[in-house]
């Protein structure tokens, strides 16, 4: 009997601490899940092993999950997953050619495609690796020991002589996930990589909020705008609480944060390491909502002069994989850097830049030393060819280490490319004046935008572009026509063998002119002739009519008369007859390109309306004058009132953390 008791006991004792297990692994405190199974065993073996290894994996340390993921299993335990993320592990630990016979089962034996193409991929990625060491490297790394301690330091910001950074010291709580305390954000005195450790202090108290992990900090070029990522309360129903704030530097003091709005946060995810763009109007971060590609994934928003964010967009598959990308950063040469573990690495995070050329983007390991079997990641260039990153691969003092490296290739040269340019608009006698409050957007070859701009009193914007690159430059502005015009950078880009300096600044000129839109203002189209005597539409004039197409496109208020002219060639009546036709043929045209019928009037003119002799005063011939009249114009008949697009709903703060705290 009392065996009977004893053991009923036990068994309770088993069901009590499997039931705490489960509850703090779906809180997100893997620490306390790792430290009650090392102590406490549980009937079944196999999934406490797999929960520890999860709980290794989820907190960033999948390098102690491996001997726990190879005896991981039991019922309801997805054998599939179990064995990537145990590749994963072998990855981590340098054991190469064990993990290519996980991968190398995996993909013969799943049938869940998905996870079969991730493991090809990780597959491809060793092999990949061993022609990556074959490329000579020239970068040299080192500990910055004098910053770092026993505790995590990460994500170096260098800005105006000082070094902030993330680290987990002076702490004594203990944040549940990592067993580690909470971070907060420090600056350090700095010359480049010399720090003054008698200066080293965390931020002020508004900005390291208690018992909260702070951390991941960016600056505006100026250095007058902060943002930061803030959460991981551990309190809170849902882990995925972090979120990015922002700060202002006013009247010499930081403005109280305030959570980013605009869609650079959303509920129930995280979304941090946020980065600025060299030029302050991009801010890129990291986020694992809804709709990515796996994992976390690189975004970037748009900043508006008033420091508003809009325009949210995901890097896209070049960039993003089914892994996570996170710790993004623009050097001032306008490459990406980032960290990875969905693309080829050498096991954990690893470092990679985005090379961009012609219109296509590449992805490039770094390679080693930059790169090892731990995690490296959050880089920042201070110079073109150094700056700091973090690891934390094996021979550090910490936990996340602070290193700073050199580029030391002799062919080294940064060149940055820019397009400079004015927004004019004519006035009635045709001279050009300026523009102000234009909308320029620089779109690539594949549509997509690649940047605005709003010019200010002086009409000027500014664009980075890249060598070997066909652009369209678009300019809008309320009450004129938008505008679009090709712009190329082929064949204008320099041999960087020619310089000397390691940084060369090019800079091109242009300029967008806006028609202003006004009732009866004709427009003549250029270069749209019809074969002789004919009015059916050829390529050329073809070619000419798109243009109008996009013109009416962009400009969807307006509805124009669409008009043909001829020359004094031929009678009155035919010559009204032979327009007529060119010009109907002219509106079916575009209606196949999806205009509107009901936007566009036909009329044909005849050779009544010259702007041009026909004949000399002599009464010879004018040819010049007869090429002229050949012509066919648009006039704007009507302007149209658009209907307002719907407004963004305003953010309410106080719903947001309600649902975000279960309430």
């Amino acid at each position: 009997m009392r065996f009977f008791t004893f053991l009923c006991l036990a068994v309770l004792a088993a069901c009590s601490t499997e039931r705490k297990v489960q509850k703090a692994f779906l809180r997100g405190e893997y620490q306390n899940v790792i430290e009650v199974l090392s102590t406490k065993k549980i009937s079944d073996a196999g999934k406490a092993n797999y929960l520890i290894a999860e709980s290794y994996r989820l907190s960033n340390r999948i390098k102690q999950a491996e001997p726990f993921y190879a005896k991981a299993g039991g019922r309801s335990i997805d054998r599939d997953s179990v064995q990537f993320f145990y590749a994963q592990s072998l990855k981590a630990n340098e054991k190469y050619d064990e993990a290519r016979k996980q991968l190398d089962e995996l993909i013969k034996r799943t049938a869940n495609e998905a996870l079969r193409n991730r493991a090809q991929l990780e597959y491809n990625g060793l092999a990949y690796l061993e022609k990556l060491r074959e490329n000579p490297s020239y970068y040299r790394v080192k500990n910055l020991e004098a910053l770092n301690s026993s505790y995590s330091e990460y994500n170096p910001v260098y800005l105006n002589n000082e070094l902030y950074f993330t680290s987990s010291r002076g702490n004594g709580k203990i944040y549940a996930a990592t067993g580690t305390p909470f971070t907060s954000i420090y600056k350090v005195a700095s010359r480049g990589a010399i720090v003054d450790m008698a200066t080293v202090s965390p931020l002020p108290g508004f900005i390291n909020v208690q018992n909260v992990n702070n951390g991941c900090i960016t600056f505006s070029p100026d250095g007058r705008i902060m943002v930061f990522a803030r959460g991981n309360t551990g309190k809170r129903k849902d882990s995925d609480d972090v979120d990015l704030y922002i700060s202002r530097f006013r009247n010499g003091v930081w403005t109280e944060p305030q959570i980013i709005t605009g869609g650079v946060n959303t509920p129930d995810s995280w979304d941090s390491t946020p980065a600025f763009s060299p030029d302050g109007r991009m801010l890129y971060f990291a986020s694992n909502r809804k709709g990515g590609f796996g994992g976390t994934d690189l975004y970037a928003a748009q900043m508006d002069s008033r420091g508003r964010f809009s325009r949210v967009r995901n890097l896209g598959p070049e960039i993003n994989t089914p892994g996570n990308e996170m710790f993004p950063f623009m050097a001032e040469d306008g490459k990406l850097y980032f960290a990875s573990d969905g693309h080829p690495g050498f096991g954990g995070l690893d470092l990679f830049v985005v090379k961009r050329s012609a219109g296509k983007t590449q992805v490039e390991n770094l390679g080693e030393p930059m790169n090892s079997s731990g995690d490296d990641f959050g880089i920042f260039l201070f110079r073109p060819d150094r700056g700091f990153f973090t690891s934390n691969r094996e021979g550090g003092k910490g936990d996340d280490d602070i290193y700073t490296f050199v580029n030391e290739d002799p062919n080294l040269k940064v060149v940055n490319y820019y397009l400079a340019g004015i927004t004019y608009t004519p006035d009635k006698e045709g001279k050009l004046q300026l523009l102000t409050g234009t909308k320029v957007s620089l779109v690539d070859s594949e549509g997509d935008i690649l940047q605005d701009y709003v010019t200010g009193n002086d009409g000027k914007f500014l664009f980075r572009v890249y060598e070997n690159e066909d652009y369209t430059l678009i300019g809008e502005a309320e009450g004129y026509l938008t505008r679009r015009q090709p712009w190329s950078s082929k064949g204008k880009s320099v041999d960087p063998a020619t310089l000397k300096e390691l940084v060369t600044n090019i800079t091109f000129d242009t300029i967008v002119v806006l028609d202003k839109i006004e009732i009866n203002k004709i427009f003549v189209l250029e270069n749209i002739y019809y074969d002789f005597n004919k009015y059916d539409i050829n390529p050329a004039a073809a070619r000419e009519l798109d243009k109008l197409a996009q013109i009416l496109t962009d400009n969807p208020e307006i509805k124009i008369e669409l008009s043909s002219h001829t020359d004094s060639v031929d009678t009155e009546e035919y010559n009204m007859w032979l327009s007529q036709k060119r010009a109907e043929s002219a509106v079916n045209y575009l209606i196949k390109k999806g205009i509107s019928p009901d936007r566009m009037i036909a009329r044909g003119y005849g050779e009544s309306r010259p702007i041009a002799r026909n004949t000399n005063p002599d009464g010879t011939d004018n040819p010049e004058g007869r090429a002229r009249n050949r012509r066919t114009e648009f006039k704007i008949l009507e302007v149209g009132v658009l209907p307002k697009p719907l407004e963004e709903e305003e953010f309410d703060e106080d719903k947001y953390f309600r649902k975000k705290d279960g309430q």
